[in-house]
């Protein structure tokens, strides 16, 4: 009892450091940028608003562009690392990836189709061009989800879900759309090239109030339910069998964590563009520090997740300035090392 109990305060303390370090964050990331803003000016701007005259512009990029951007980022963020979570958990393996679901590639394929194929699609239909920019993160997200459907499909056989043919088919998805994709790239013009690359090396540049609304109601109601798998995914650890033994309903929690990364994951990508490594990298991590827990991991990976993105969103906007670096190469630079570094701390450990 005393061990719960202890467990307890340390999962609570965990996670108020956590909230701590996302406000911190948030308040650092809406006051840096082109015009730097103290925190001191972020938070009058944030409680009084437009109001005060001498506030007003300072008001403007706060309240239009950084704070949209900012929360922007801590969903995505939340998103993609609570998918990650979640594979690891389905998975059984800390190396999985929401990659693995074909979530991502499904995305990139769409969001490609709709860059080169849109235009041409409207002209061949004398429709008024150009196309909305709306159906590109429709398009992605559209695709994202198509992507995880086949794959739940092919890999479940008389209502059972194979967790091994997930893997494999997952692969050969993802190499399939990747194909596709660079089809696509080979017969766009040099516009097109561009939007293209962009798209996959992820931003949230074009973040608004818009698109946060959009996003909001996606991946915020995945964080909200995630916590509720928790029991069933730390019972999963000893094996389906087990699991199934211990009361747990496994082919519906499969179900369940396979359409919330395909949610979560969908609106990320159609929101920010592809990124990689934060649903590899922040789980991994919170593993190693506070255990495989998964009714504390899954919250504390919401947090970090976002609070990473964020950083690395303030990051791509400060090393080039005035240009702003795609937010996945700073994830990938930091994320590729850091996890270099837990892997060969893991391996050490090990062979102690």
């Amino acid at each position: 009892m005393a061990d719960t109990a202890a467990r307890a305060r340390r999962g609570a303390l965990a996670l108020g450091l956590l909230l701590a370090l996302v406000l911190a964050v948030a308040l650092l990331s809406v006051g840096m940028g082109a015009i730097r803003i103290p925190p001191g000016r972020v938070l009058d701007v944030l409680v009084r608003g437009a109001a005060d005259p001498l506030l007003a512009r300072d008001a403007l990029v706060v309240l239009n562009i950084r704070l949209p951007r900012t929360l922007l980022g801590l969903l995505v963020g939340a998103g993609l690392a609570v998918s990650g979570a979640l594979m690891q958990g389905l998975f059984r393996n800390p190396l999985a990836d929401p990659a693995l679901v074909g979530v991502s590639a499904g995305a990139g394929l769409a969001a490609a189709c709709v860059i080169v194929l849109g235009d041409r699609l409207v002209a061949h239909l004398g429709l008024p061009g150009p196309l909305p920019y709306a159906v590109l993160p429709a398009g992605a997200f559209l695709g994202g989800l198509s992507a995880t459907l086949v794959l739940y499909g092919l890999a479940t056989r008389a209502g059972r879900t194979s967790v091994a043919t997930m893997l494999l088919a997952g692969i050969a998805l993802g190499a399939l759309s990747g194909a596709l994709t660079g089809l696509l790239v080979y017969a766009s013009d040099d516009r097109q090239l561009r939007d293209l690359t962009f798209w996959s090396l992820g931003s949230l540049g074009g973040a608004t109030w818009t698109k946060v609304a959009a996003t909001t109601p996606l991946i915020l109601p995945v964080l909200l339910a995630v916590p509720v798998l928790g029991r069933g995914l730390n019972a999963l650890v000893l094996g389906e069998a087990e699991a199934f033994h211990l009361g747990v309903r496994v082919e519906r929690l499969k179900r369940a964590c396979i359409l919330l990364v395909a949610v979560a994951v969908g609106a990320g990508v159609a929101a920010a563009g592809v990124i990689g490594f934060v649903g590899l990298v922040v789980p991994h991590a919170l593993r190693l520090v506070i255990g495989p827990e998964h009714r504390l991991l899954l919250p504390a990976a919401a947090l970090l997740g976002g609070a990473f993105l964020v950083l690395a969103d303030v990051a791509a906007r400060i090393v080039a300035a005035p240009a702003e670096l795609p937010i996945g190469i700073v994830t990938a630079m930091v994320g590729a090392p850091v996890f270099l570094w837990l892997l060969l701390g893991r391996a050490r450990l090990a062979d102690a």
